[in-house]
């Protein structure tokens, strides 16, 4: 759990129920349970989902590197899954098509169907579906899978730079990926307001 709390494991259960309640909460506030919303990112008329995620991911980057400073998490604590090249590429596209396609990624299937939201409903289904397929036919393309391993590595560790600068990088792109996409969000309304 935290580095701020350290309790029995049923107490770990209790803490990381509560955490998903309110993440889910949250995702559910920002919209995040309309298929619309989240798609708008592709058809490139709604960017909340990229400023929300990247926001997200530069609290986490500064917020564990501070930690890490002041020596209130161990870093080398933290499990990195391995990294392996082809069955990433290929993942990440099947996962893009996968929210393209259903309208949720997994995480907010499961925020719109405890809202009772049937596509979201059905969306959970063929991830099971497409979980147990993945699972028995797993033995046809493990030597795939595992493919192109480089263990677990960071991203920093792997173009050779610090983790202090890299984590600078992705702030500066973040803050450009913000701008950018509220300006083309910003074009994209003036014309809708024209007709």
């Amino acid at each position: 759990m935290g580095p701020l709390f350290t309790g029995t494991d049923e107490w770990t259960l209790v803490i990381s129920l509560v955490i998903g309640i309110g993440f889910g909460y949250i995702l559910e506030s920002a919209g995040f349970s309309s298929s619309r919303k989240l798609v708008g990112v592709f058809y490139g008329y709604d960017f909340s989902v990229i400023r929300v995620f990247f926001m997200a991911a530069v609290t986490a980057a500064i917020g564990l590197a501070y930690f890490g400073y002041l020596g209130w998490i161990d870093l080398s604590a933290i499990y990195i899954n391995k990294f392996y090249l082809g069955s990433t590429i290929l993942g990440g596209i099947f996962m893009g098509l996968g929210f393209i396609i259903g309208g949720f990624c997994p995480g907010t299937s499961v925020c719109a169907a405890s809202i009772g939201k049937i596509d979201a409903i059905i969306f959970i289904g063929g991830v099971m579906i497409g979980s147990l397929i993945f699972s028995l036919a797993y033995p046809l393309y493990a030597n795939f899978y595992t493919s192109g391993a480089k263990g677990a590595v960071t991203i920093y560790d792997m173009i050779g730079i610090s983790k202090e600068l890299a984590i600078f990088i992705f702030v500066v792109f973040a803050v450009i990926t913000f701008y950018f996409t509220a300006e083309i969000q910003k074009k994209i309304s003036e014309k809708s307001h024209k007709y």
